[in-house]
């Protein structure tokens, strides 16, 4: 049987490997699945002023 540390290590590590994979899922999930073109806007201001507006 494995040592008690080990079988914690694996517990923690599992739960931020999948923390990570349904972080990512959520971020990038509608790209990935083709409902989202990853060229459109994601909702975050860029601060480039109006639509239009060349600098």
């Amino acid at each position: 049987m494995p040592a008690t540390r080990y079988t914690i290590a694996s517990k923690v590590l599992g739960s931020a490997m999948w923390f990570w994979v349904m972080y990512k899922a959520k971020e990038e999930g509608p790209v990935v699945l083709g409902l989202r073109h990853p060229w459109d806007g994601h909702g975050h201001g860029h601060g480039h002023g109006a639509h239009g507006e060349h600098h």
